[in-house]
């Protein structure tokens, strides 16, 4: 999202672009997400849901969101739902591919399979390649020592290029470098992106959460993440959902816990009936790391360089906020920044 927002926003105000895609496709993990990009309804609830991030950076998420949700629609981004599903918050849901494409329709060029192995003497650069997830070493270094035993829930190319270079540029480091969202995922033999979805076992209210060795753990957020990044700190990854009958009944989004946990049994993840309760066993699934480049509020990392998306960290800490929102909002500021700099 955030380079393809920078992108396309800066060829509006006129600029030549270049956009560098170290995958085989633009769209990075926004390819592979649901689409959903939302702000809190309520300006203290986003303070009190992500108490450790930067309130400048939030409020510029949260004032600026509305205005660039009607820009992706000007653009030609195809809406699936205009409502979260969730009374907390608001926002769209985009279908993910025509999002992608809408937006790199308008963006010039873009260089496939060619990462940015050092910045340019002559131009402005925004930083946008997705986080770290992607590499186990450094999620191992900042989150857990169990990284080679999460489910990699995102691209595969987002392995902290833009750490490297923006710290090599004088950058700092923001808060939250131990943070990710992500989601368990029904611990299957074999999870395709086409699942990452399907398979999100996000139900851990209605359940007793523990993991493969009886310890408990009690769910604190409605986001569930504080019971990704519980789960992954455990041995394996792993963790149980002990599930009472009379929960599976409960709405997860358009399905309900019964058929969240029917998908799981289908692909073969160890799903177990007992007595009045069903045990189905989840695996940490990371999607993007919610710390990074240290920012300000014209997005700026160094002199010259930009980090927006899940390159810029200290948006979210403490808690979770919709990382395609901040991607958006951060993208587009970031290019106007880097233009008016050179006017």
């Amino acid at each position: 999202m955030a380079g393809l927002a920078a992108a396309a926003r800066a060829r509006e105000l006129g600029a030549e672009v270049v956009v560098l895609e170290k995958g085989d496709r633009p769209g990075g993990s926004m390819y592979l997400s649901s689409g959903v990009v939302w702000r809190y309804r309520d300006w203290d609830r986003f303070r009190t849901e992500c108490p450790g991030g930067d309130p400048e950076l939030q409020r510029l998420v949260w004032e600026r969101l509305d205005d660039d949700l009607a820009w992706l629609e000007s653009l030609g981004a195809p809406v699936a739902e205009r409502e979260t599903g969730n009374p907390l918050t608001a926002g769209i849901r985009f279908d993910p591919k025509g999002l992608t494409e809408a937006l790199a329709r308008r963006v010039g060029e873009i260089r496939l399979r060619e990462p940015l192995s050092a910045l340019p003497a002559d131009a402005p650069v925004v930083l946008a390649t997705g986080g770290f997830q992607g590499s186990p070493g450094l999620v191992r270094s900042h989150i857990t020592p169990e990284a080679p035993n999460l489910v990699l829930r995102a691209n595969p190319w987002s392995s902290g290029d833009g750490l490297r270079i923006a710290l090599g540029a004088g950058a700092e480091l923001s808060a939250g470098l131990d943070e990710f969202y992500g989601r368990n995922l029904a611990a299957a033999p074999q999870i395709s992106p086409e699942q990452f979805v399907s398979l999100a076992q996000v139900y851990a209210r209605h359940a007793r959460v523990e993991n493969l060795h009886g310890e408990a753990y009690e769910p604190r957020t409605w986001s569930e993440i504080d019971v990704v990044q519980w789960t992954a700190l455990q041995p394996s990854a792993r963790a149980r959902y002990i599930v009472p009958d009379a929960a599976l009944g409960e709405p997860v989004r358009e399905r309900t816990v019964r058929d969240v946990i029917d998908a799981a049994r289908r692909a073969r993840a160890p799903v177990e009936k007992r007595d009045g309760e069903t045990v189905v066993e989840v695996v940490a699934g990371i999607t993007t790391t919610l710390g990074g480049i240290r920012i300000d509020g014209r997005a700026r990392g160094a002199d010259g360089l930009y980090a927006a998306g899940a390159d810029a960290g200290g948006i979210s800490t403490g808690g979770w906020s919709s990382a395609l929102a901040a991607a958006l909002v951060l993208g587009k500021i970031a290019a106007e920044d880097a233009i008016s700099s050179r006017r």
